[in-house]
């Protein structure tokens, strides 16, 4: 029997905004702890070191974001990841759904254990979760749909609870296990205070373990339409670069929908066990702010930050200094593209926002000034009438496609690294100092064959720069 952890990796996180932008979600962020050197995604699988008879990940994600899955895996030690790509966001249903599918047809054993976890969750007592794990495997074993349930520390409203009934498992060296009596919607603050004072509510974490050949089953008795669309999509899968890229005609007709309402609020096979570790999904600003380390005033600040008569507040600093003078309960956030300000009180309010950046076709809602590609990523540090400039910076052993672009020219200078340049029919090599100009219409490429990363300055010049003015003709991460 194998624990498989299957690790949901497709949300937009926009209630941190503007840290978190829909091709740059928060579970790729580092979060949390000033020390903490992994990104949420990367910290989820860390913490499953140590637990028994643990197999690889499966990873499931956007697939926008999977050469960023694919690096972020790499700098962990996770060369081969498995990568199941959705061609589109249809709920927790059909992503978990595939990931059981695809386990089955690998020939894994469909009496192995799925351990389902979010990418973009914090826990901070690890040696608890770990044994809370070991108890639902058992539970699972036994054909349980098991759910981990967080003790609640406050009433908050921005939760599914889950109220539990009868005990079912009641060891000294286990959890407790339960069976629900019923789900509740996210309450009102009325109602959540009340459930606060009574021990039978639970938050719901979105972290379940089901075996695969009874979720399987579950999901064929209660989500039969989902299960007829998802098998279709996996069985139709392509696989391109170790990513597996499930069928998009078959996926999208997937009704959307989350294992909750497809599954476990119709199942008698669930149990629920509590998890009192330090959860946190860090869903808003303010949620960030009250795990954050607190400076004498109670501030939480990160970054080139100065501060007088500041009370209260979460103050992050990524491009420049930041100096506040007699303010309280604000949120402040800075990024080299967008800053936002904010009541703490009103932070949740962030996602209306991005709700009026997206009616209005702003770029700021979807990428940050540095864009994340397969061959490493490049910063658009100026943007003017006919010009544009750019800081590219390639990892070591990538290569640029081989490309033209109709409507503008290019000047490259090398300011670390050497770059194998091919410019029309002629491959040279240029050291730090060096450039070289491509013309309008004239086939292009960059590579680092160096160990070291190469960084380049990009000037485009021309009557259109935008990034659809690509003319592919080859490329190693066999994008069109």
């Amino acid at each position: 029997m194998k624990i498989i952890p299957v690790i949901l990796s497709g949300g937009d996180g926009t209630r941190l905004w503007p840290l978190s932008r829909k091709q740059y979600p928060k579970q790729y962020l580092s979060l949390g702890e000033k020390q903490n050197i992994y990104s949420l995604l990367q910290a989820t699988i860390q913490r499953l070191i140590g637990l028994e008879n643990l197999d690889e990940p499966i990873i499931i994600c956007n697939h926008k974001q999977r050469f960023l899955v694919k690096e972020q895996l790499r700098q962990i030690g996770l060369e081969k990841p498995i990568i199941l790509l959705e061609p589109e966001g249809r709920g927790t249903a059909p992503a978990i759904g595939a990931a059981a599918i695809y386990v089955k047809n690998s020939g894994k054993g469909d009496q192995n254990l799925l351990l389902v976890l979010s990418a973009d969750h914090m826990i901070k007592n690890i040696e608890e979760f770990h044994r809370t794990i070991k108890t639902s495997v058992n539970l699972a074993m036994e054909r349980n749909l098991a759910i981990f349930g967080i003790t609640p520390t406050e009433p908050n409203t921005g939760y599914g609870y889950i109220k539990k009934s009868l005990l079912i498992s009641n060891n000294s060296n286990s959890i407790d296990a339960y069976r629900i009596e019923k789900f509740i919607e996210k309450p009102d603050l009325k109602s959540a205070t009340s459930m606060l004072k009574n021990d039978a509510y639970l938050w719901n974490s979105g972290i379940f373990m089901f075996r695969v050949d009874v979720l399987l089953q579950e999901l064929t008795n209660h989500a039969a339409e989902i299960i007829y669309f998802v098998e279709k999509a996996v069985n139709k899968a392509t696989m391109n670069l170790n990513f597996v890229h499930l069928e998009p005609s078959n996926f999208t007709l997937s009704p959307h929908d989350s294992i909750d309402y497809a599954l476990l609020e119709k199942t008698d096979k669930v149990v629920v066990l509590p998890l009192d570790a330090g959860w946190n999904d860090i869903g808003s600003w303010s949620e960030l702010k009250k795990i954050g380390e607190k400076d004498e005033n109670g501030n939480v600040i990160t970054g080139d930050v100065y501060s007088l008569e500041t009370i209260n507040s979460f103050i992050y600093s990524e491009s420049r200094m930041i100096a506040t003078i007699g303010v309280e309960n604000l949120i402040i956030v800075d990024t080299p593209d967008a800053i936002l300000i904010a009541d703490e009180s009103k932070s949740q309010q962030v996602k209306e926002i991005v709700e009026k950046l997206k009616k209005n076709n702003r770029k700021e809602q979807f990428y940050h000034r540095k864009v994340f590609r397969p061959w490493g990523w490049y910063d658009t540090i100026e943007t003017g009438e006919h010009f544009q400039v750019k800081k590219l910076h390639v990892d070591p052993g990538a290569r640029l496609s081989l490309q033209l672009h109709y409507k503008r020219a290019e000047h490259w200078v090398v300011i670390k690294g050497i770059a194998t340049v091919t410019n029309g029919e002629e491959i040279i090599t240029l050291t730090e100092g060096q450039s070289t100009y491509i013309p309008i219409s004239v086939k292009h490429s960059l590579e680092n064959l160096e160990s070291k990363p190469l960084e380049i300055i990009e000037v485009q010049s021309g009557s259109y720069l935008g990034e659809d003015d690509i003319i592919r003709f080859e490329d190693m991460y066999g994008r069109k």
